[in-house]
């Protein structure tokens, strides 16, 4: 019995300590520890003893004044999120970014969100639209998040997916790319293509970009990349 409770006791405290880490991404700002335990539903000394351990192993930093932000550590960990498929797809969307003079990136799903995995910005570029490693956004917007769903079941869907999303779907499924405006940024456009990985792994490559473009030339370049991924992509 005792070592059951203990057992629980660690897994409360792990996922608490996990909590404390999705709070600080998505916060816009620095969070104190009264507002970390706040959020957590806990005295003010547990939260304080759960940044402590954060901070010694590096995952939690401060600014100046105290603010708490995400700490460097997670990013060197970061870097090592599926390696072996980054070191395939960083080439192929270098490239494509080159020819496209556009934002290209890799987007996996991570529960009801696309997560990108792998960006490349295009060199020379006047205007550059940035799409971070790491960033995420609901699988329902955007065209990464709509190439997903079309490789997902349809019972493993958000609940908020609409009408217009579905129609959305059906075009990836039927022609292979889709192409969205004004979703998960205003003024930004997005090409997506499926991406099939080895596994039945649902993956997207897309490019973001503001202005004019021909959206299907923009696909058949990303098909090409999805192509030279799937042929170099690692088994797992």
């Amino acid at each position: 019995m005792a070592d059951s409770k203990a057992k629980g006791a660690a897994s409360q405290t792990l996922s608490r300590g996990l909590q404390i880490l999705e709070l600080l991404d998505e916060a816009p700002g620095s969070l104190t520890i009264d507002d970390v335990a706040a959020a957590l539903a806990v005295h003010r000394s547990v939260a304080y003893r759960l940044i402590r351990t954060l901070e010694d192993h590096g995952f939690v930093g401060r600014r100046e004044g105290g603010g708490l932000v995400l700490g460097a550590r997670l990013a060197a960990l970061a870097g090592g999120v599926e390696r072996d498929l980054q070191a395939v797809a960083v080439p192929e969307l270098t490239l494509a970014a080159r020819d496209l003079g556009m934002t290209c990136f890799l987007g996996v799903r991570d529960r009801d969100e696309c997560l990108t995995l792998s960006s490349v910005e295009p060199p020379k570029a006047i205007a550059v639209v940035a799409q971070r490693p790491g960033t995420s956004h609901p699988l329902r917007l955007g065209a990464p998040g709509k190439v997903i769903l079309a490789q997902t079941a349809e019972h493993e869907w958000p609940s908020d997916v609409t009408d217009a999303d579905r129609e959305q779907v059906r075009l990836v499924r039927e022609r292979g790319w889709v192409e969205t405006a004004d979703e998960v940024i205003t003024g930004l456009r997005s090409v997506g293509v499926p991406l099939n990985l080895r596994g039945g792994r649902a993956a997207a490559v897309a490019t973001v970009f503001v202005g004019d473009g021909d959206p299907r030339g923009i696909a058949e370049r990303l098909q090409e990349v999805a192509e030279a991924i799937q042929r170099g992509a690692p088994v797992h």
